[in-house]
């Protein structure tokens, strides 16, 4: 969505010019170029602090089994159907995550649920480059048929990057998919953005869906996450969510 900038062209040289604007330009340059080199230093510092790829990662206890059924990370076999819509990038999902992300596991581990995760790139244009939704989307459905997702998961949204800032790059999930246990599909399945598309179908069906549309702050529309149990919507912090959790 960047516009691309035009390039304008070089004034002709003139002959017996002074060479004092010449030597001031190059100064201009070098202190340019000083500035650029901080400002690229320091971005990567600071993109190094919030992007924690190489920190050691606390493994899930999961015993519950993940697979990619069509465009949906499917979780779990229980007789309660959970769905779950979010996005890598969303703060509302890594705050939801942080709230029920052990009650989910407790729940998958128990055979009480089936969690079924639809990831979607609602905030593709959020990140800085523009498609860390349909990255990380797709690198959590990369981990589910590679057996490293309930670990991914938790950690992608716990180190979650800002919105407006840089999301990590593919080697970063490669990195931390592996960190996380994922078997040696994922790497492929990853540079390969094997399920990008499916990111953005996911998208492209929920935001269209009447089932799925909420009203808040007197707008409605579709948002993440939503939460679907059992075929109704439910917030949350709702009964609902409690109930099928146990």
């Amino acid at each position: 969505m960047a516009k691309q900038r035009a390039r304008g062209r070089g004034s002709a040289p003139t002959i017996g010019r002074s060479r004092t604007p010449t030597i001031i330009a190059v100064v201009t340059l070098l202190v340019l170029v000083g500035v650029i080199a901080v400002a690229v230093i320091s971005a990567q510092s600071n993109r190094d602090a919030a992007l924690p790829v190489n920190q050691p990662i606390t493994p899930v206890n999961a015993t519950y089994q993940t697979r990619v059924d069509g465009g949906t990370i499917a979780a779990g076999s229980g007789p309660t159907t959970i769905d779950v819509y979010e996005d890598a990038l969303c703060p509302a999902c890594k705050q939801f995550e942080s709230v029920y992300g052990e009650r989910f596991t407790d729940a998958l581990n128990a055979g009480r649920v089936t969690v079924r995760y639809h990831m979607v790139n609602l905030l593709e244009q959020q990140s800085t480059p523009p498609g860390y939704s349909t990255a990380g989307g797709n690198a959590l459905m990369c981990a589910a048929a590679n057996g490293g997702f309930p670990t991914l998961h938790k950690t992608l949204y716990e180190r979650q990057p800002s919105e407006g800032g840089a999301g990590y790059t593919v080697d970063d999930l490669v990195t931390l998919g592996r960190n996380a246990g994922a078997g040696p599909g994922y790497e492929a399945c990853v540079r390969g953005n094997t399920y990008g598309a499916a990111v953005a179908q996911n998208y492209q069906q929920a935001s269209t869906d009447p089932r799925l549309q909420q009203t808040s702050g007197g707008s409605t529309g579709f948002g993440t996450p939503t939460i679907v149990v059992n075929g109704q919507l439910a917030e949350p912090n709702s009964p609902q969510l409690s109930a099928a959790l146990g």
